[in-house]
């Protein structure tokens, strides 16, 4: 088994898309139109297995978790192999960081929001 995608919460599909594949620089593994303004809309950082789904809020309980799915907790992590040069692209393409890059005993990592506020660790693992 392996875990296949994970839902996030966003308000449009076109507004997630040019976030996460524009500005993150995440492939667009899979856009179909399921009809009634609804899409399965699936991206991922080059060469995963996991992506995220992509998931257009409908009702106001899921309008209302859009960017706070974690209750405020780093919610998901982006593993890099060269932290410098992806910290410097992310940040050059305005990627909202929340702290500066420090040294952990497992890792080089610094915090940053996406476009709804969700917190994900950049991680470099030693």
């Amino acid at each position: 088994m392996h875990l296949g995608s994970i839902a996030l919460l966003v308000r449009d599909y076109d507004e997630a898309l040019a976030y996460y594949v524009g500005v993150l620089g995440f492939r667009l593994l899979e856009d179909t139109d399921l009809g009634h303004g609804k899409r399965w809309v699936r991206v991922a950082p080059a060469g995963a297995e996991t992506g995220l789904l992509l998931a257009r809020a409908v009702t106001e309980a899921q309008q209302a978790a859009i960017g706070s799915q974690s209750g405020g907790r780093v919610f998901l992590f982006l593993h890099t192999t060269d932290f410098r040069a992806d910290y410097t692209r992310l940040k050059a393409r305005g990627v909202q960081f929340l702290q500066e890059p420090r040294q952990e005993s497992y890792g080089h990592v610094v915090v940053f929001a996406d476009l709804y506020g969700n917190q994900w660790d950049l991680l470099e693992s030693t």
